[in-house]
């Protein structure tokens, strides 16, 4: 199996692709090694010293490391973590987890029944030209909501804590939804 590592945005955070699937649908954001317990896999990444954050996207996982630390110290044990959970066909989730996290496929920006139609538009957008090129940056973005003319996204992956989100989120993605969508007024990290 070979994994490959790239780099992202953020300097504290690594993307590893191990050329197969991770998840089947939706991404998952672990903040802290109390959330792990949810994944097999996280928890262990979690054990590496200084991995401080764990993200699974479609077909990558992005860790972050603490300050002070040195990547390529902390790479060989991330690289000797994914390879073998992958080669040992073990699975992302555990079986609650799995369940639990069915319903949110989709990193929560697909649309809902209730939806009014600008909520659907700003969905779209996300869906389709915002979440492609945040994930090549190891990351997701979510949406939280659409009130008088401000949207609010949650930043994930090797985008939450990056440098440059604030950039991205005023620069690149309010200036595509105000462009397509006229009541976008403004975009907020939530």
């Amino acid at each position: 199996m070979f994994i490959q590592t790239e780099e992202t945005p953020n300097p504290a955070t690594l993307k590893f692709v191990p050329g197969v699937g991770v998840m089947a649908a939706g991404t998952i954001d672990f903040a802290d090694a109390e959330a792990a317990a949810q994944s097999p896999l996280a928890e262990r990444l979690f054990a590496v010293e200084g991995v401080t954050r764990v993200f699974f996207g479609s077909d990558f996982i992005t860790v972050t490391k603490a300050d002070g630390l040195d990547w390529h110290v902390m790479k060989p044990a991330i690289l000797g973590v994914i390879m073998e959970h992958f080669t040992t066909g073990r699975p992302i989730l555990n079986e609650t987890a799995a369940a639990a996290f069915a319903p949110q496929a989709g990193g929560g920006a697909a649309a809902d029944g209730d939806d009014d139609e600008v909520v659907v538009q700003i969905k779209d957008l996300l869906d389709t030209r915002v979440r492609p090129a945040v994930a090549m940056d190891g990351g997701d973005i979510v949406f939280h909501g659409f009130e008088e003319g401000v949207v609010y996204l949650h930043m994930q992956g090797a985008c939450a804590g990056c440098p440059s989100s604030t950039a991205t989120l005023k620069s690149g993605i309010e200036n595509l939804l105000r462009h397509y969508v006229p009541e976008v007024v403004e975009v907020r990290a939530v």
